[in-house]
């Protein structure tokens, strides 16, 4: 059965697209619309708010909440997708851990470029350390463009003095805009997403001009992640971008993290969208699920295992 499901992923992600590039409102309606397909849990409670000046969706699971939230960032090349085209992977969080998550709204490019996005991510998690959350129940969690915002903006947080959430738990990573990575080319045609053609447009209009060679932008990289909490990165070998998640694991090794590489066969990028249809994707984030409530504590129960 699971092979089935693959076949059909596989098969909705390659229909026919525009030759040529496309506008940029014609991306995000084409993801908006792709997106609206996916699989929601029933029940959850979901209410517009802001954070950190920046709109927001606040998830809440419908019965046995827990103490605890998940600062959540939406994937879309920095370009497109918003948090409610991340509803399968916010809800699905949500609905397996009775966490209650934000999931941002930051800005995109080409109309706000690099460092927007983590400037609003790091204004909403200093808006939850003000509101009085402790650092040990914050996590955060994110896919594609947004895992990539988890490992930047925990190095923004510790630039400027913030304590570390408990935890990152990202899905296909984007975490090196030189493009780099050797799954770039070994992958390619076998991603049925992304080329490294559409992966570069997306980039461009985030760079907007600026030098990829920063740990900012190319973290799996360039970033020193000394003192981070622990790590799961989750990816599947049909991406060109696996190779952001394997580096990104050994760098976060060498410097002593706490890290789980979890990588899934023939699967594609953020196969995790794809609950209630796949197999591995509701695999997959029930071992997300158990990773956060590892790592996610009460006050309380964070102060006594430290004693």
């Amino acid at each position: 059965m699971s092979k089935e499901q693959r076949t059909q992923v596989s098969a909705m992600l390659r229909q026919p697209r525009p030759d040529g590039p496309r506008s940029v409102e014609a991306i995000r309606a084409g993801f908006k619309a792709m997106m609206a397909r996916m699989v929601v849990p029933d029940g959850l409670r979901i209410t517009r708010t802001t954070l950190g000046d920046r709109p927001a969706l606040h998830v809440e699971p419908g019965t046995g909440t827990r103490t605890g939230t998940i600062l959540y960032f939406h994937g879309g090349g920095w370009v497109f997708g918003s948090p409610e085209t991340a509803l399968s992977l916010t809800g699905n969080l949500v609905a397996r851990t009775g966490l209650t998550a934000y999931s941002l709204d930051y800005r995109l490019a080409p109309e706000h470029p690099f460092p927007a996005a983590i400037e609003d991510a790091l204004s909403a998690y200093r808006a939850l350390l003000d509101s009085g959350e402790d650092p040990s129940t914050i996590a955060f969690a994110g896919d594609s463009a947004g895992g990539g915002l988890t490992v930047t903006t925990c190095l923004a947080a510790r630039d400027a003095g913030l304590p570390m959430p408990a935890a990152i738990v990202a899905f296909s990573p984007g975490l090196d805009a030189t493009r780099t990575g050797e799954s770039m080319d070994t992958k390619a045609g076998i991603d049925p997403f992304f080329t490294r053609e559409s992966l570069g447009r997306t980039g461009a209009m985030y760079l907007a001009g600026a030098d990829p060679h920063q740990p900012m932008l190319s973290p799996a990289v360039l970033a020193d992640p000394t003192g981070f909490p622990p790590m799961l990165l989750q990816a599947g070998t049909d991406e060109v971008l696996l190779d952001d998640s394997t580096r990104m694991a050994a760098r976060a090794r060498a410097a002593g993290v706490d890290v789980i590489l979890d990588i899934t066969a023939d699967v594609p990028h953020v196969f995790q969208s794809f609950a209630g249809v796949l197999d591995e994707a509701d695999q997959a984030l029930d071992r997300a699920a158990l990773f956060l409530t590892q790592h996610v504590h009460s006050p309380d129960t964070a102060a006594t295992s430290a004693r």
